[in-house]
């Protein structure tokens, strides 16, 4: 890897600044779970942020970036910045940008604490919620979870992994009795033997790893991968394996038949290490390729190859990402290719293992310190007695006064539309445009009593609001993140805060005195004050924080969780010992039976539509939308359409059409092309209002994680001169 050339570079670079009041800081992206190393550079004069450079000394990217990772910083000082509280009047504008005026916060906060009150009053407790999201620190996730449960005293709280990482979650959790989005650092990647992605467009959504992914084959590895389409990481795979969408769970189980039939297996480490083999081994016979095939439509000759190469690997890792995860079935589907490192005793050891390509900058500390329905922090649970006793210790209330787990995020908008629901605290999330069947969404914030988005633009979920609070970007506060190795990492403040933008933190320190409850938040003055209590709160509970010091982050470039105590130098390889963290110390193998996707293509909607991202926008698009280089890059949606599907359909590459499917329609231009599945179209999910995909996409529920079934759906389309003119 060369990685003393690599530093030597960094340092060079450094020294041949020369602009005379700029100063480095050192820090990470806003995006993804990558969380690329970069130092914003800052003109001390101005107290402005002026650009960015790559980090060669983090060690995870060695100075990679991505297109949105060279252009986050802009998104600080943007035009667009919400930079003082807004009032809407007029509530019959609500869904749209107008009607809100500037006011001062004591005006601001002075409403939304009347309304609240008058809410909970009215309608008990439950009657307020809280919806967040995990682009922000873990001091922030910690907080809003505190928030809720002791300023609110409401049960309903829930986040945006919902629909990013909970079946990973789900699936991390039953096979392994505990949820770390990887079980190695990703420094490992590049000297494995065989990489088995499922379900990742990783060149788009995780570029930065593609030169560790390369270099698996230039050392003379194996790539495989899983997916309905030919993305760029596909087309250099040894083996793609073109499944239909939402048939993850067929292939999964093919692949494990094919590995115990081809005595692949590790029979010690099963015997030892394991329970339910002889379950699972019966139940995947069924599951030879040609049965598989019918059901994938993959070719079963690229089935026995792909399990022959992971086979005979000596060291083998199995990645996936949403493309897996976000069906009804996604705790299955992870459970199922986790399956295939159970059963060969690949993993607990460096080179080997599984991990899940995180997409969210915290996806995996925002979904283990509170912020999730059924979830406190250090991954304690809300219903066990014992772990809500540990954590009413550190916040100084009583057990009884903890609230009961509430629902999940889609369920919440449920009880929105009926009214149980009344009022929402939104933050760090879009749902309006992120959450499936949007039509029912966006209906149940216009049916709320009242609606407070804290944001630092006016997203489209924020259009909804009856007061919009101006929070800061990530540049303007400080705090620690955990990417997706499970390292905890620290990100530095870089510019004061935009016009009177608050820190979350802050926002809800400041709520929770007026609320009546600020003897439980007073005390939490800083960013740092709250990491102490963040930390002590984790300590003892399966995501234990406690050693994970911001001074042991910076002299070790980050800590793995588990880190229990100020020695511990944290756990990069998990499972070394062979323990899990099962009641027993065993994993699980999983008997999984293959179940359909929750809507499959009929007569009247005879394709299947997925949905998934590109390089140059990110969630919602509610920030790369406003950065100039990534909206000319990809200003607009499109529907990708295989060549012999758009002939069938008479239309034309850049020509629009009309998708619909049960639950909504769209127009988008057409992307005529071989990289997708004849029976499949696919529309990237970052645009907003009616280009929205998620207009048309199914909130079919996994029965585990409450996941929605982004992935797959039955779906039309058709010319759009011909049904607009009709």
């Amino acid at each position: 890897m060369q990685e003393d050339k690599v530093k030597d570079k960094f340092y060079r670079d450094i020294a041949n600044l020369t602009h005379p009041n700029e100063k480095l800081i050192k820090t990470h992206c806003s995006y993804c779970g990558m969380q690329c190393g970069m130092n914003l550079r800052v003109d001390t004069n101005k107290n402005k942020i002026i650009g960015v450079e790559p980090r060669y000394d983090w060690p995870v990217t060695l100075g990679k970036m991505c297109p949105k990772g060279v252009t986050a910083y802009q998104q600080t000082n943007h035009d667009d910045r919400i930079q003082f509280p807004l009032i809407r009047d007029d509530a019959s504008r609500k869904g749209t940008k107008e009607g809100f005026r500037e006011a001062s916060w004591e005006e601001a906060y002075d409403l939304v604490v009347r309304k609240f009150k008058q809410i909970q009053g009215d309608y008990g407790k439950d009657a307020m919620s809280v919806f967040s999201g995990v682009s922000m620190t873990n001091e922030k996730c910690y907080l809003t979870g505190k928030f809720a449960r002791v300023a609110l005293q409401t049960r309903y709280i829930d986040y945006n992994g919902r629909y990013c990482m909970s079946s990973a979650a789900g699936g991390f959790n039953r096979s392994f009795g505990v949820d770390r989005g990887s079980t190695f650092p990703w420094t490992d990647l590049h000297q494995t033997d065989c990489l088995f992605l499922a379900g990742s467009n990783t060149a788009e959504c995780h570029p930065t790893s593609l030169f560790r992914i390369w270099e698996v084959q230039e050392r003379g590895g194996y790539i495989i991968v899983v997916d309905p389409r030919e993305t760029p990481t596909a087309r250099r795979a040894d083996v793609h394996l073109d499944l239909r969408p939402g048939t993850d769970l067929a292939l999964a189980n093919c692949m494990v038949n094919l590995l115990i039939e081809n005595g692949y297996v590790d029979e010690a480490f099963i015997q030892d290490h394991t329970n339910g083999f002889e379950e699972t081994k019966q139940l995947v016979k069924q599951f030879t390729p040609a049965y598989t095939s019918a059901i994938t439509g993959v070719d079963p000759e690229k089935l026995i190859r792909a399990a022959e190469i992971y086979g005979e690997a000596p060291n083998a890792i199995v990645a996936f990402a949403r493309g897996i995860e976000q069906q009804i079935k996604g705790v299955d589907n992870v459970s199922g290719y986790v399956n295939m490192a159970l059963v060969t005793g690949k993993i607990g050891r460096p080179k080997s293992g599984v991990a899940t390509f995180t997409g969210q900058g915290n996806g995996q500390g925002g979904r283990e310190h509170g912020q999730k329905s059924d979830n406190l922090p250090g991954y304690r649970k809300i219903t066990n007695p014992e772990h809500v006793a540990e954590v009413c210790q550190v916040w100084g209330i009583k057990p009884e006064e903890m609230p009961k787990a509430g629902v999940s995020a889609h369920e919440m908008f449920g009880l929105m539309n009926e009214k149980t629901i009344r009022g929402l605290y939104l933050l760090c999330s879009n749902p309006a445009v992120s959450a499936p069947n949007s039509n029912y969404v966006r209906a149940a914030l216009k049916n709320l009593d009242f609606m407070v988005c804290a944001d630092f633009y006016l997203s489209e979920s924020a259009e909804y609001a009856d007061v919009v609070l101006p929070s800061v970007t990530w540049s303007e506060d400080e705090g620690t993140v955990t990417n997706l190795e499970g390292r905890v990492i620290k990100i530095n403040k870089a510019q004061e805060p935009v016009g009177e933008s608050k820190p979350d933190w802050l926002i809800q320190v400041e709520l929770a005195e007026r609320m009546g409850r600020g003897e439980y938040f007073r005390h939490l003055t800083s960013a740092r004050l709250i990491s102490d209590e963040f930390r002590l709160a984790t300590k003892g509970g399966l995501a234990d924080y406690y050693g994970a010091t911001w001074e042991k982050i910076d002299q070790q470039d980050g800590v793995f969780w588990p880190c229990p105590d100020d020695e511990h130098k944290g756990t990069p390889h998990m499972f070394l010992d062979k323990k899990f963290n099962h009641p027993d110390g065993r994993a699980k193998i999983c008997a999984l039976p293959y179940r359909p996707p929750a809507e499959e293509p009929c007569n009247e909607y005879p394709l299947r539509l997925t949905t998934g991202r590109v390089v140059y926008h990110y969630l919602s698009g509610n920030q790369t939308r406003r950065i100039p280089f990534l909206n000319d890059m990809c200003p607009e949606p499109f529907v990708e359409v295989h060549p012999l599907t758009a002939k069938q359909y008479d239309i034309s590459h850049d020509e629009k059409v009309r998708l619909y499917t049960r639950r909504g329609t769209a127009i988008y231009k057409v992307k005529v092309t071989e990289a997708i599945r004849e029976d499949t179209v696919f529309v990237p999910y970052h645009f907003g209002h009616e280009q929205s995909i998620n207009l048309l996409t199914i909130d079919a529920l996994d029965p585990i994680s409450r996941m929605p079934e982004f992935k797959a759906c039955a779906a039309q389309i058709e010319k759009w001169e011909v049904s607009h003119n009709a």
